[in-house]
């Protein structure tokens, strides 16, 4: 069972672990006031841990070294970047994302490979579809007939640097646009995918398992000698 690791016991980091824990995933929460854990409902199970999310040992309390997902969801840029690159950095946790209020740091953190969302486009779906294996590819688009989706996709570090043109053929997919440092862009033949990219394609309905197991491991040899 994944085990998900949450620093900020807001309003976000609240639904965040509830959402968790009704999936049936064990949850912890960190914040450095306890007072903030008032804001769980009376049933929470998961671990409510009082401490600075980028604490080594605070984080070892909360269960890091196995976890599967952290959230850095506090009030405080410079406390989610912190505890988000020793998540990701010392205690290699997989799926790593950070709130972030100020826009123009946004580049300067993605280009360290931590995905980031601002807060004016913040919702707690946008940290789910990073840190939630089955929430990976919901959808943000269907064609009239269902058979057609247009999804965020999920790609294993290996595949940064390969042309998107390269994901396509593999995955069988067509990549409408990227958002990269919070900025759409539309594709051309020699667009490469960066650490930090969002991948947007369109994919058949019924693939959406295929696809997702596919870019979820590293690209081959025989594609890996096509760079």
């Amino acid at each position: 069972m994944p085990h998900f690791v949450i620093m900020g016991a807001g309003r976000v980091g609240v639904m965040l672990a509830h959402t968790l824990e009704d999936s049936g995933h064990t949850v912890a929460i960190i914040d450095r006031d306890e007072r903030a854990f008032r804001r769980l409902r009376s049933d929470f199970s998961g671990k409510k841990v009082t401490g600075i999310g980028f604490d080594r040992e605070t984080l070892k309390r909360a269960g890091i070294e196995d976890a599967y997902a952290f959230a850095a969801v506090s009030s405080g840029d410079n406390s989610n970047i912190l505890s988000s690159r020793v998540a990701r950095e010392t205690f290699r946790v997989p799926h790593v994302v950070a709130r972030i209020y100020d826009p123009n740091r946004a580049e300067f953190f993605q280009r360290l490979g931590i995905p980031t969302v601002a807060a004016v486009r913040w919702s707690t779906d946008q940290v789910l579809r990073r840190v939630l294996p089955e929430q990976a590819m919901t959808g943000d688009f269907r064609e009239a007939s269902g058979r057609l989706m247009l999804a965020e996709l999920q790609l294993h570090e290996d595949w940064t640097g390969h042309a998107l043109t390269d994901i396509e053929e593999a995955a069988g997919v067509r990549i409408a646009y990227i958002t990269r440092f919070g900025e759409g862009i539309l594709p051309t033949s020699d667009t490469s995918y960066q650490q930090g990219d969002i991948i947007h394609a369109m994919l058949r309905t019924d693939d959406v398992n295929e696809v997702s197991r596919i870019l979820a491991t590293a690209p081959d040899d025989e594609e890996e000698n096509v760079r």
